[in-house]
């Protein structure tokens, strides 16, 4: 049976190629969605099964939408993980003659593109105004339908096959070594193939009255020598100071060593969370990234 699988759009976005490169059995209808929170409230309300986020960009850090939206809103399981090489473009409209730099008078992108090529901006176009939209792709499409402006957008290598634009500058950002992890979302369990990663993330809340708290957390994985990836805190919106941590631990769910941390965490009087125990999986580029 077709699933449908929500992707912040329009088309075009990295989360369109991520969305299309996780091995998900079965055909797929891919639903674009205008912001990274409706792609959430689509699947969290049953108009797609299957939805895709970003979650973390190794040069900008967490999508903080992402995070709040499924801890604070939404109950949804990540089933998946995969982290997508990210190259940007400076993309302008197709001319017969080309835009110089000098003339380019605005950028648009999505608000974590533009710091990703800050010394590229900083350097070439230190005079444009920038202007932040919902996504890469959205960028691109507002530049396509008014080329009579001397607007540019940075976007996707796809963009250019999508509109009608050109590029005015590939590979802008600042850091080759640049990725954005994106997870994969649902109510209901996916069959996917092994993967040789795996990866447990869970959502842990201190007692308020228990001075070196999170030093017992981290020792109850220290000991047993279960490693963890990422440690991170997010507001509780509940006051100041007050804060969740968000763990990434390096290993599925097991029968004995992350119950029994589990267990010893919730000795001490911590609340814990599970948002997910899943497979992580590489990009794979494939033709058919290109058509829908």
């Amino acid at each position: 049976m077709e699933k449908k699988l929500a992707f912040l759009g329009p088309r075009g976005t990295f989360s369109e190629e991520a969305a299309r490169s996780l091995p998900i059995p079965g055909q797929i209808d891919y639903l674009p969605q205008p912001t990274i929170i409706d792609v959430l409230e689509a699947v969290w309300n049953d108009k797609a099964e299957l939805g895709i986020v970003p979650m973390e960009n190794s040069i900008e850090g967490t999508v903080n939408s992402t995070m709040d939206w499924l801890i604070h809103q939404v109950d949804l399981p990540i089933l998946a993980e995969l982290a997508l090489p990210i190259s940007q473009h400076l993309v302008v409209a197709k001319r017969e003659e080309p835009l110089p730099f000098e003339k380019i008078t605005k950028i648009l992108s999505h608000p974590h593109a533009i710091p990703q090529c800050h010394k590229f901006i900083k350097e070439f176009l230190p005079h444009a105004a920038l202007e932040t939209v919902s996504s890469t792709a959205k960028a691109a499409q507002i530049v396509s339908e008014h080329p009579e402006e001397t607007w540019a957008a940075i976007g996707t290598k796809l963009t250019p096959e999508i509109y009608p634009l050109q590029f005015a500058r590939q590979n802008i950002e600042d850091f080759p070594n640049n990725y954005t992890r994106f997870v994969l979302v649902s109510k209901q369990p996916v069959e996917l193939p092994p993967s040789d990663k795996e990866k447990t993330t869970i959502l842990i809340t201190l007692p308020e009255d228990f001075p070196g708290a999170l030093y017992q957390v981290l020792a109850a994985f220290a000991w047993r020598k279960i490693n963890l990836s990422r440690i991170e805190s997010r507001p509780t919106k509940r006051g100041l100071g007050s804060y969740y941590f968000i763990i990434d631990i390096e290993q599925r769910m097991d029968d004995v060593l992350l119950p029994g941390a589990f267990a010893e965490i919730e000795a001490i009087g911590c609340e814990i969370r599970q948002l997910g125990t899943y497979p992580l999986f590489t990009y794979q580029h494939k033709s058919e990234h290109q058509t829908v």
